[in-house]
């Protein structure tokens, strides 16, 4: 028998989500290192985007998949400080985004809520959250 793939999530560690988009959808993993110094993953996410959302620019999908994973993830995560990991470089700026998107700052006052910090890692780095980024079934989490 092997090792259950999810784990239990430890409130007294920090958090680690890392996010995606895709043109079909977008995806996300909420993750804990465990006693091996590895990574485990607590909850997987993910969305498939309507038409709509489908023809949003690159970087408004990569934002939605941050928005997204973070209302799924408020019990986990609202209240302390965690990671979050995205492969997009442009959402660096995401805590101090200004402009005159409605949308984008809707979605950025609603991330203000949430105490993290943003690092940007490789497309191959973030493969967990790709992977169900591109899964086209509807709304599931782990």
């Amino acid at each position: 028998m092997s090792d259950p793939v999810l784990r239990a999530p430890d409130f007294d560690k920090p958090f680690l989500v890392t996010t995606d988009a895709s043109n079909c959808g977008v995806g996300a993993v909420l993750m804990q290192e465990g006693p091996d110094q590895e990574s485990h993953p607590v909850v997987f996410l993910s969305k498939k985007l309507s038409e709509r959302e489908s023809n949003w620019s690159v970087s408004k999908k990569e934002y939605y998949a941050i928005v997204y994973a973070l209302e799924k993830l408020h019990p986990y995560v609202w209240g302390r400080h965690f990671h979050l990991q995205t492969d997009h470089a442009a959402l660096q700026w995401l805590h101090t985004a200004t402009g005159n998107n409605n949308k984008l700052i809707q979605w950025s006052l609603a991330l203000q809520d949430f105490d993290f910090d943003i690092q940007h890692v490789s497309g191959a780095s973030n493969k967990v959250a790709d992977a169900l980024s591109h899964e086209s079934f509807p709304e599931s989490t782990g």
